[in-house]
This record gives C-alpha cells, structure tokens and sequence, in this order.
C-alpha cells in the first residue's frame, strides 16, 4: 500500500509598503487549501495588505483548490480597494490557471517589481 505522508504546509511571505508577496509550498492541494486561506486572510487583515503577489516559484503541482485561494484572496483583496497578481508561474500551473479562466481577473507578471509597478 501507498501511503501519502501528511506534512505542514509551508509557505514564506514578504511584506513591505502593503504588499505581500507569498511564496508557497511545492504543492498546493486539498490537504493544505484550507491552511493557506487562514494563514493569508490573516496577513492580509493584520498588514491591510493592498498587493497580494504569489509566487509559485516553488510551486510544482496545484489542483482545483488552489484555484479556489486564489480566487478567494482576489475577492478579498478587491473588497479591500486591493489587487492580486502571479509570478514564476510554471507550464503545468499555466495550463491550470488556464484552464480555470482565472486570467481574466488575475494576471500573471515577469518579476515582483512589474507586479508592483502595475498593481499599485
């Protein structure tokens, strides 16, 4: 039998001037959807985040879950007067997104500086 071992999510975050840019774990899936919506909700009501970067650098798999934080941070932070953006998305993570018609509401950018510049 296989056995998937459950570990903590992991997932690294930089705030500066109200953006936050979130780094996370190398998968984001039903397992740890639900983590990572608490942990961000948190920061972005305790820091009134107003740009919400990810960056999946790190990020090798992601199913529809992962879809669904990023959809619900988007709705958060345009109720906040805010904005999301995406970074390092890689080819399976593009045809995901792509898939979701995410990319109508979100847009993904070359660097955190290009993020920045057009979201603010």
């Amino acid at each position: 039998m296989n056995y998937k071992e459950e570990r903590p999510m992991s997932l690294t975050y930089e705030i500066k001037h109200r953006n936050m840019v979130v780094r996370l774990d190398a998968e984001i899936d039903h397992h740890h959807a639900e983590e990572i919506r608490d942990k961000l909700d948190q920061l972005i009501d305790m820091n009134s985040i107003k740009v919400l970067i990810f960056d999946f650098s790190n990020t090798v798999f992601m199913d529809s879950s992962g879809i669904g934080v990023i959809m619900g941070r988007y709705r958060k932070m345009k109720q906040m007067g805010g904005d999301v953006g995406l970074i390092h998305v890689n080819d399976h993570i593009q045809r995901v997104l792509k898939l979701s018609g995410i990319y109508r509401l979100v847009k993904n950018y070359e660097s955190i500086q290009d993020a920045i510049k057009r979201l603010v």
